[in-house]
Formats: C-alpha cells, structure tokens, sequence
C-alpha cells in the first residue's frame, strides 16, 4: 500500500505533477502512473485532480499523515544507526567471575566509558559454567575467563597470558626453609619473576601441608591438582572454595596454601603475611580470553571494547 510513497508525497509537497516530476527526474506521465497505482491499490483517490493547484481528498489526507508518520520513523531509525556506528549510543554486557570483575573489568570499563560515555555497559558476575550459559544464551557480549571454551560454538581471543603461584601463610615454618625461593610482589607485579635466574620452588616440598583449593570443576582447582600429582602427591585439602579471591583471603587469614594467579597478585591490595612462590611446568601457565558467541553479530561496542583491552593488559 505504501510501495511509492516517496512519489506521492512530492507531488503533495510541489501541489503539481509536472513540478514533482522534473524534482523527481523522471517524466510526468510516468509519474501519473505511479500515483495511480497507489491509488488504485488503496481504492481510492488521493489528489482531486480538478483543483489548481492539487488537493488531497479526505483519503489523502489521511494516507499523507501515515506516509509522514512513517517517514518520521525511518528517520528516527537512521539517526539511531549513525549514533550507533559513531557509538553515541548502544549497550554492552559483560561476563565475569567475581576475580576478574574485580580487579581486570573496573580499569578496561572506565576506559571505555570516558570515550564513550553514551554507551550503557552492564556486567554480569557469574561463575564460568554460568557465563557460558548466558554467553550462549545471548544475554552476555563479551565474557572474560582463563577458561577455554569449546571452539566450535564460542570464538576467543586471548587478553593475556597468565601464571599460577603458590601463595603460603607467612607463619607456616615451611617457609624459612625456602627462603631463597621466595618472590618480592614488585617482581610480580614488574613480571621480572618469570626470567629463568628465578627458581621454581619445588612443590613436592610442601606435601604434608593443609590447601585451599578451588572446586572441582574450576581451572585452578584442575592444574593445581595436575602440578601435585606430576610433583608425586596429593595435597591435603580443608576446604574448597567457588572462587580465588576468596582462597586467597583465607590463605592471609593463615589457614592454609593456596594456588593463585600473578593476575590477582598484580591488581590487588597483597598482604604482607603471604610469602608467594614460582612453579614450573605448563600447568602454571594458561591465557586469559575474552569470549563471545560463535555466529554473533559483533556490534561496533564490542570492537571498540576488544580493541581496548587488548591495548591495556592487566
């Protein structure tokens, strides 16, 4: 019904077909046949012909309101688009645990929101089987985990490398006697602890000692079984928490070892009554990825955030 109303309607704005047409580049009686057209598929006239200049019957007028209406609309909707391409507007959910949410999403979110402070950002902590719940769901964009997903349905990039350390209350006794083994958190944080002068300590030493681990089903909790196992034991655990955060804190309490990464240790406040370890093997060390949807739409939102991050390690 509204197939060439752009014709009609420059007839309505010039009141004269000859004026619309020469406006229009085409020829009048081409154009007559148009807005008959129209006509006829609303069976009924638009213009009263026999008016100089051109009227619009009750009809018309009608149809010209709806034609403007719509108009309106579709300009509505381009401004959108140009805002949305220039991000003047637009949204972006993020995924998380509560570490990364924490310590890596604050700098990267604030970044972005100063350049551009028109686009809505909401973040979303969750544990990782739970990310990649709502990561496929569609009501997360981007998810940030050290877990690698299946790639045959979520797409990744890596953000960082990252490194696993063992973190032990500074009262155990077990630390005079590796002293020497200990790493300053400056050489954490400046990463001058992953040259190959700086010794690994040897794990295998702590055997007989109480962990913090994570839950069975979490990375952490996973490598730092493996790099026990490979150190030939299994280390004694009293309790087993959902997140490293919070392992960590329990580990400054003084109640047990724990395994952390140099991520948690180069974003956060350390205690000084943790004494921090190197470890070797390739279980120490694992990526961190930012996450999305196989398939997905990638909006200019989360290039711009991609792009970011990905100049801004953590």
């Amino acid at each position: 019904m509204f197939n060439g109303m752009e014709y009609v309607y420059e007839v309505y704005k010039e009141k004269s077909f000859s004026k619309a047409a020469k406006k229009l580049f085409i020829s009048q009686p081409s154009l007559s046949a148009t807005v008959k057209r129209v006509e006829n598929r609303i069976g009924y006239p638009i213009f009263n012909r026999n008016t100089t200049p051109l009227t619009l019957t009750e009809c018309g007028e009608h149809y010209i309101k709806a034609v403007e209406e719509i108009l309106a609309i579709q300009t509505s909707f381009q401004n959108f688009i140009n805002d949305l391409e220039d991000l003047k507007t637009g949204s972006l959910t993020l995924g998380g645990s509560s570490l990364f949410s924490a310590l890596v999403f604050p700098k990267l979110i604030g970044e972005f929101t100063r350049r551009f402070p028109k686009v809505t950002i909401d973040l979303i902590e969750e544990s990782t089987s739970r990310l990649e719940q709502l990561l496929m769901s569609g009501v997360i964009d981007l998810v940030i985990d050290n877990y690698h997903f299946n790639e045959s349905y979520i797409e990744q990039v890596v953000y960082q490398e990252e490194h696993l350390l063992l973190a032990v209350p500074r009262d155990f006794m077990i630390n005079r006697q590796f002293s020497d083994y200990q790493i300053p958190v400056e050489q954490i944080r400046s990463q001058f602890y992953l040259q190959e002068q700086i010794p690994p300590v040897p794990l295998e030493k702590f055997s007989d000692q109480p962990f913090i681990l994570l839950k069975q089903e979490n990375d952490t909790r996973q490598r730092a079984m493996q790099l026990c196992r490979k150190h030939g034991f299994t280390p004694k655990i009293i309790l087993a928490l959902d997140q490293q955060m919070t392992s960590y804190n329990v580990t400054c309490s003084g109640m047990g070892i724990s395994f952390i990464s140099d991520t948690l240790v180069r974003n956060t406040y350390t205690n000084p009554k943790v004494c921090y370890y190197k470890l070797e093997g390739p279980d120490a060390t694992r990526n961190i990825y930012f996450c999305w949807k196989n398939g997905k739409y990638k909006s200019r939102a989360m290039e711009e955030f991609l792009k970011l991050a990905s100049s801004s390690p953590a």
